[in-house]
């Protein structure tokens, strides 16, 4: 996945369009096949999977000489416990599948239970593996493996693919060292919690064994982390989110926990807003490495379609819809579940369209969201970027500003308020001089770090406040920036948009690539059949690199300056 053009912490709020076509299932025949059958969409993903399996057959070492024999590389051409875990998943579930190039393939077995084996190798002793970017004996890491694979297992046990022991012994081998990791080891983040009682409950299923359970009920006693705006502690709504849906989904099923059901039923309500015109879902106030990702619905199938058969709820069936007109084939990762369930291949209930309309604010994230058919905006607080703009296939992907004050005038808010339907975001800096340390307290050693500043009496401190009001105006927004405080202090105000349009209006700057001032008047900027508009202009300089603001992004940038006392407005549409 590519990132929004700039990776940093953004804090930024997207707008999405209309969604033009959502009551067009492209699998259109699927509501005809008898209850039993396969529907299209599922015969789609099971292709798909084909594919993916012959790509990860490009990396599987044949080579009886090599001392990787069976393994599978990773894109950095290292064998890892996860590049043969997507072999094993992608493979099984070809294996067992009828419709499957590679049903009850012998070759293509063999290949599998080699690698089962060098899998084996690659586990520690107490049962965890390696995620070699990072975690070591890592029980959480273990877990994650353990929810891919202990389906596939129990696939292949049901099957009638020939041999299938050769995988079946070692898999479930690796499967019950792992088990024994997972009841005693501990974990990093929120979600690991949710992920290592998954693994539990899907070896239950294989083994019931009550210290599975025990281990499960100690991490669910801390409660679920889900606020009220509906969203998990750490609000990565690109991966994170939708992985805690999904192992709850299987903890409620596997311990018979249907009140965990509600968690994901509040986040799938609240992820319909975090949706762009394009179906890519809003990242900007991710806590985790899917920050201001570019990122489709994909992840969310599973549980939008499980809870759209759960609940009857439309909108839920309307979001499958959605994925599986904008990123279907990437949500082949998740094949297994349909595998498992032929619950899941019933027909969807009918789809009652997503909200296109509304001004929405999730105070736990910051954020605030409003769309206006056709476009939408997102409006951040404690962000460097704190307002973006999507409007159809344009996007504005944020703003941001920085003054040249004492190297910290970075602006991100540290308050905001929603007030008579303006969005006022604010912060405060300071930037002191120190007087002389304390006589009686001179160290006498001429070390500057032993007369550290916080023991020296502060003067001539000068303040900097920034003010950000964004209000709805027109067909767009009227966002108002004004910086009080010290005088004469340089201002650089930067709209970063994502590539694939051209500017009008604007001036090219002489010495930076993608870089444009915005002088005077309106500028637009348009491609994929749209355009945002912008301005007016306003150009008192051509500092761009503020001392100790964020570096330009690798991004179509317009950039207005200025000094203090500065006021400007701008208007987007």
């Amino acid at each position: 996945m590519k990132r929004r053009a700039f990776i940093r912490k953004n804090g930024t709020l997207t707008l999405l369009a209309p969604f033009a076509s959502l009551s067009i299932n492209p699998f259109n025949s699927s509501s005809q096949n008898p209850e039993n059958s396969k529907p299209d969409w599922l015969l789609q993903m099971i292709s798909n999977n084909d594919l993916g399996v012959r790509s990860i057959l490009e990396r599987y070492i044949n080579d009886q000489s090599s001392p990787h024999y069976g393994a599978v590389l990773d894109g950095y051409e290292m064998a890892t416990a996860h590049s043969i875990t997507s072999f094993l998943r992608a493979g099984i579930c070809a294996l067992v599948s009828p419709e499957s190039a590679f049903y009850n393939d012998q070759e293509l077995r063999k290949k599998l239970a080699l690698s089962c084996d060098y899998f084996l190798t690659l586990q520690h002793e107490d049962g965890t593996i390696d995620l070699v970017s990072t975690n070591f004996h890592s029980t959480p890491d273990t877990g994650f493996i353990v929810k891919w694979l202990a389906p596939v297992w129990r696939l292949l046990d049901k099957s009638e693919v020939v041999e299938k022991q050769s995988v079946l012994t070692p898999l479930k081998q690796f499967l019950m060292n792992a088990g024994e990791a997972l009841k005693v080891g501990g974990i990093h983040t929120p979600n690991h919690r949710w992920v290592v009682s998954s693994g539990l409950t899907e070896l239950y299923k294989i083994n019931p064994d009550p210290g599975y359970r025990l281990r499960a009920e100690e991490w669910l006693a801390e409660q679920i982390d889900l606020d009220e705006d509906g969203q998990f502690q750490e609000k990565s709504s690109y991966i994170y989110s939708s992985l805690s849906d999904r192992v709850l989904i299987s903890i409620a099923r596997g311990f018979d926990k249907p009140e965990l059901l509600d968690y994901v039923f509040k986040n799938l309500k609240m992820n319909l807003y975090f949706i762009h015109p394009n179906g890519e879902i809003v990242t900007e106030a991710s806590g985790r490495q899917d920050n201001s990702i570019i990122g489709f619905l994909q992840n969310y199938y599973y549980p939008f379609r499980y809870m759209a058969l759960k609940t009857g709820d439309g909108q839920f069936a309307a979001a499958c819809r959605l994925i599986e007109e904008t990123s279907f084939k990437r949500a082949t990762g998740f094949l297994y579940y349909f595998l498992e369930d032929p619950s899941l291949w019933k027909e969807l209930p009918p789809a009652k369209a997503l909200p296109i309309n509304y001004a929405k604010e999730f105070s736990n994230s910051n954020l605030m969201r409003v769309r206006r058919g056709p476009y939408d905006a997102s409006i951040l607080s404690g962000s460097s970027v704190f307002f973006t703009f999507h409007k159809k296939e344009l996007m504005l992907q944020g703003m941001r500003f920085a003054s040249a004050f004492f190297g910290k005038g970075q602006f991100s808010a540290d308050s905001y308020k929603v007030e008579n339907g303006k969005y006022i975001l604010t912060s405060k800096l300071t930037g002191p001089y120190y007087q002389p340390f304390p006589k009686e307290d001179i160290p006498g050693d001429g070390v500057w770090s032993n007369m550290p500043r916080s023991q020296r009496r502060q003067s001539e401190i000068q303040e900097l406040t920034n003010t950000v009001t964004i209000q709805e105006e027109g067909d767009g927004f009227l966002i108002d920036i004004e910086i009080t405080g010290t005088d004469k202090v340089p201002v650089a105000l930067e709209l970063i948009f994502r590539q694939g349009g051209t500017f009008s209006g604007t001036v090219p700057h002489e010495g930076v690539e993608d870089a444009v001032f915005l002088k005077e008047g309106m500028g637009k900027y348009t491609g994929n059949g749209s355009t945002i508009n912008f301005g007016p202009g306003l150009y008192q300089h051509k500092w761009i690199a503020i001392r100790g603001a964020l570096p330009k992004m690798e991004s179509p940038t317009v950039f207005l300056t200025g000094f203090t006392p500065f006021q400007h407005s701008i208007k987007i549409s």
